[in-house]
């Protein structure tokens, strides 16, 4: 896994901010995981294209099913789709791991699992760089999804997200990661 490096000081503000007055700021990265500034969310998604890191985490459980979570209808990006089962952005002064377990305790009200890094790769869209970093949890867990954070969540079987691939079903974002990760989840049974 990539872990954030920060400066001994405050990190600058990304070229273009006008302001730090941002409810919640985000580290801009290098692909090393150098903290390079610190920028609004607002910023980052609004096509300034800064990379900057996120986590997202895998649960499968013994039977080989994967929970997937049903992005909130208030979301901006991607309402209603399916999705992995935890992802976030890193905070500001956050590590990787620090993030990893605030959004699952979030989303899932999930703290007690051992996190198995898997990859981290950099995801570009229109409007956004994310370096992500994933990670996988196995294990016969009972998942509380918050309904403030998400729409909903469940398991779902290996046959059911390949018959979903390429159907406005599941995120953009998951059906990718999904691919490169498959075989790396069902080794970790």
């Amino acid at each position: 896994m990539t872990e954030l490096v920060y400066p001994s000081g405050p990190a600058p503000l990304a070229r273009a901010c006008k302001s730090v007055k941002a409810s919640e700021m985000l580290p801009v990265v290098d692909e090393n995981g150098m903290v390079l500034a610190q920028a609004p969310r607002d910023h980052v998604h609004g096509g300034s294209r800064l990379l900057h890191p996120v986590v997202h985490l895998h649960v499968i459980n013994r039977n080989a099913d994967i929970y997937l979570q049903r992005r909130s209808a208030s979301k901006t990006l991607l309402p209603l789709y399916w999705d992995t089962a935890v992802g976030g952005h890193v905070a500001y002064g956050e590590h990787i791991a620090e993030a990893l377990y605030r959004e699952a305790g979030e989303e899932l009200g999930f703290y007690d699992f051992n996190p198995y890094p898997l990859c981290t790769y950099v995801f570009e869209s229109d409007t956004e760089r994310e370096l992500v970093n994933v990670f996988a949890a196995v294990g016969d867990f009972t998942l509380h999804p918050d309904k403030d954070e998400l729409d909903d969540g469940g398991w779902w079987t290996i046959d059911r997200i390949e018959s979903s691939l390429g159907k406005g079903i599941l995120t953009p974002n998951f059906e990718g990661e999904y691919r490169k990760i498959k075989n790396s989840l069902l080794a970790l049974l």
